[in-house]
Order: structure tokens, then C-alpha cells, then sequence
């Protein structure tokens, strides 16, 4: 038995007492809001290692922030991806489409239309700069403030808000939290309210294409809050053992709905930083810079499908908006801290860039936005001929006992006959297919 020092015997000794750490963020409501504090490296500054590297040569990119639009609105150094200016006017027209949407379905929660939403406002570009990197068949296992994926990939706008509205013409009939989309056809896997569970589900499945010698890989994303849920070190862990072609996203907006990034373990180190004890590729990147993004994801798609196994990307930005319609940020943060954020707003640092090329302008950009909040507005007249929220236009009650068995077992039989009896009860004029 090891001996315990006699300064350290009972409760006395001339040991200071224990103190629990309590993380606190920088800012609360009503303080000023100061961020020099961050860490911002130029753009292009960090070399880009090359896409089949060992583990170890990424270990700087973990600590450091990778950069390509300057303060001139230039892309520069070893991470620009050199796109076309056609691309860069699609992605620039999907991410203000993706916030066009945003903006349409919270003024819907708003007007009692559905019960729930979330944006993504500043988050645009983790998620459509991603989607284009991404070959377009690359399954993807996102959480709920990846909606510019679905946009990127082309999923009719008209069918998410069906889905949002949980109308008669919902695919998923209902039975999803609105905004928690699934499309088989777009390599969407179907979004869970249960934290970080993509990430085991993105790692498996990435498995399962290596073990069928398949081409396909998966990519995933959660929240930095996310990231302190068992299932993201077991993911992390199987991906490493198995070499899976995975990427693993963080998206690091400061922000769980009322706690700062400090209680997932962000106040110690990086979020990417976590790679480096998994053995796993880890880039840390500007998540405000969509051309960081794409270079990053594209590094990071190329590396796996060269079976090199997995890689972890920290996107740090921040979350512009409430965590959903169902949250107030004014409650725990200062309302400064959007303003102040120093790097910047997605779509205007990607439009400015444009500009700076010579292939935008104001005016253009302008007029696009008006065009796509007319596309949504048109859009949503339409699914609004499906039914919204307690308007009665929902699939037939009996479906609600359908879809999980191929035949349903006796005791659900007895339930769903159970329920329709009692509906008939309650009200004598309900048909049996409403």
C-alpha cells in the first residue's frame, strides 16, 4: 500500500483545498465584446501538407487556422483551390439561397406555420462549401443546421418545407422533428435530435464501403457541444482501428443553446486538436472563409478515397442566430458578439471576393437576392396548398402505426384498431382516411 504523507492524512495538512473548475465565457449580456484574445493567423499562412502525408505533419494545422481570402478579398497561398468563377457564383447563389430559406421558414415558426426551426445564419459555408468538395454521391450524415447540403445537392426547396410544415405531402409523414430532412436519393442520411449519433453511424458506414471496395466515402458533421457525447470518441476510435474513409466535421460556433464552446473543452485546446491523441489527420480552418472550407473538405475527401483513412476538420465560426426558434442568445451572451466577430460574415467575404475578380457586382448581388427570396416565397405558397401546422391537411391517421414492420405484429394491430375506435368516438365525423 503506498504511503500517504502526513501533511496529507485527514481533512487538515498544509495541502490547499481542491476547487472545481467552472468554465465562463469571455462575454455575458451587457458586457463589451473584445476578441482580441483570438489567435487569428494571416491568410496563407500554413503550408498544405500533401494529401497522403502521415498523421504527424497535420499536427500544426490542429493549432493554427487555415486562411485563403485576405483582407483584400485576394486568395492566396499553398490552401487556395484555385475555383473558377462559375463555381464561385454557384456556391455564392446556394449559401444565399440556403440563408433566403432560413430567413422564409423563421418568419413561418413565427406566423404559427410549424412548431420549430433552425438557421444556420453565418454557418453557410461549412456547410455548402463542404457539399461542393464532396463528390455528389458521397454519403453524408449531417446534424440540423446542415440544410445548405440539401440545398447544394439540389432537393426540391418545396419538399423541406412539406417536411418542415409536417403537411399531407411530407415524405417522411410526419414523424421527424421539422428540419430533421432524409433523402436516400441525395446520399442524405436522415438527421437525428440525438446528439453526435452520426458520427458512429458515418464511421460504420465508411466501413461498410471499404469492406464492399466501393469509391464512396462519408462525411459528417456536429457542433463543438457535440463533440464531449460518448459516441463522438468511439467514432473516432473505430475510424482510426479500421482506417475508415470518413471525415469528421466540428462545427465550432462558440455556441451549444446556452453554453459556451469552454464546457465541451475548448477553453484547454482546439477541437481539432483532438486528432492528434486519435491518430487521425486534423485541419483546423476559417469556417467564414468558403474557400478554406472547400480546400479543406477536398483535402480531406482525397486523403480517404486514397485510403488513407479519416480526418478531422474544426470549422471555427460563429453562430449568428439563436440555437433555435425555441432560444433567446440575449439570455447568455452579449448581443456585441455577432458584430464583433472578427472573421466575418460567409456570403459577404465570398461576394466581396467576386467583386474584387472583377466577375460580381452589388448590383448583381442585389438582384439575386431578391430573385431567391422570391424562389422561396413561391416555394412555400406552394407547400402551403399541403397544410401547415394544425391546419388538418395530414397523412391519414393510420399510417402512424405503418413503415417499421413489414407486417405489423399483433399487438400494434391491437393498438392501431385501439386508436382509430377511440378517434371515431371522440369525433363521429372523422373519415377513417383523414
Amino acid at each position: 500500500m503506498a504511503h500517504v504523507p502526513d501533511s496529507a492524512e485527514g481533512s487538515g495538512g498544509n495541502l490547499p483545498p481542491l476547487r472545481l473548475h467552472v468554465p465562463e465565457p469571455p462575454f455575458r449580456p451587457g458586457d463589451p465584446v473584445d476578441y482580441s484574445f483570438l489567435e487569428i493567423p494571416p491568410a496563407g499562412a500554413f503550408p498544405r501538407p500533401d494529401e497522403a502525408c502521415a498523421t504527424k505533419e497535420t499536427h500544426p494545422l490542429c493549432h493554427g487556422l487555415i486562411r485563403v481570402l485576405d483582407e483584400d478579398h485576394r486568395a492566396v497561398g499553398a490552401w487556395d483551390p484555385k475555383l473558377d468563377p462559375e463555381t464561385l457564383r454557384r456556391m455564392l447563389r446556394v449559401m444565399a439561397l440556403t440563408r433566403a430559406f432560413d430567413d422564409r421558414m423563421y418568419r413561418g415558426q413565427r406566423q404559427g406555420k410549424t412548431s420549430f426551426y433552425m438557421k444556420c445564419t453565418g454557418e453557410e459555408a461549412t456547410s455548402v462549401a463542404s457539399a461542393f468538395a464532396l463528390a455528389d454521391d458521397d454519403m453524408v450524415f449531417p446534424s440540423y443546421r446542415q440544410q445548405g447540403i440539401l440545398i447544394a445537392r439540389g432537393y426540391p426547396i418545396v419538399e423541406m418545407i412539406n417536411q418542415i410544415y409536417s403537411n399531407r405531402a411530407d415524405k417522411l409523414k410526419g414523424r421527424q422533428l421539422p428540419i430533421m430532412y432524409s433523402s436516400r436519393e441525395h446520399s442524405f442520411f436522415t438527421i437525428s435530435g440525438n446528439l453526435a449519433t452520426q458520427y458512429p453511424q458515418a464511421a460504420g458506414w465508411a466501413m461498410a464501403s471499404a469492406i464492399k471496395g466501393d469509391n464512396r466515402i462519408a462525411a459528417t458533421w456536429i457542433g463543438e457541444g457535440s463533440s464531449a457525447e460518448g459516441d463522438a470518441h468511439a467514432a473516432f476510435t473505430f475510424a482510426t482501428v479500421f482506417n475508415a474513409p470518413v471525415v469528421f466535421n466540428i462545427v465550432n460556433n462558440q455556441w451549444a443553446i446556452s453554453s459556451f464552446s469552454g464546457f465541451a473543452g475548448g477553453e484547454r485546446s482546439t477541437f481539432a486538436a483532438k486528432a492528434i491523441g486519435y491518430g487521425i489527420a486534423g485541419l483546423r480552418v476559417d469556417g467564414n472563409d468558403a474557400l478554406a472550407v472547400y480546400a479543406a473538405m477536398r483535402w480531406a475527401a482525397n486523403r480517404a478515397r486514397a485510403n488513407k483513412g479519416p480526418t478531422l476538420i474544426e470549422h471555427f465560426t460563429y453562430r449568428a442566430e439563436g440555437h433555435s426558434t425555441s432560444d433567446d442568445p440575449s439570455a447568455y451572451r452579449s448581443a456585441q458578439e455577432r458584430d464583433e466577430w472578427p472573421l466575418g460574415d460567409p456570403i459577404t467575404r465570398l461576394k466581396r471576393h467576386l467583386i474584387a475578380l472583377g466577375e460580381w457586382s452589388v448590383q448583381q448581388h442585389e438582384a439575386m437576392d431578391l430573385e431567391l427570396a422570391e424562389q422561396v416565397k413561391a416555394a412555400t405558397k406552394e407547400a402551403e396548398k399541403n397544410g401547415i401546422l394544425g391546419h388538418g391537411l395530414h397523412h391519414p391517421f393510420h399510417t402512424m402505426f405503418e413503415d417499421v414492420f413489414e407486417e405489423l405484429p399483433w399487438n400494434l394491430q391491437e393498438q392501431a384498431e385501439q386508436a382509430i375506435r377511440e378517434r371515431r368516438i371522440k369525433w363521429p365525423t372523422w373519415k377513417e382516411y383523414e
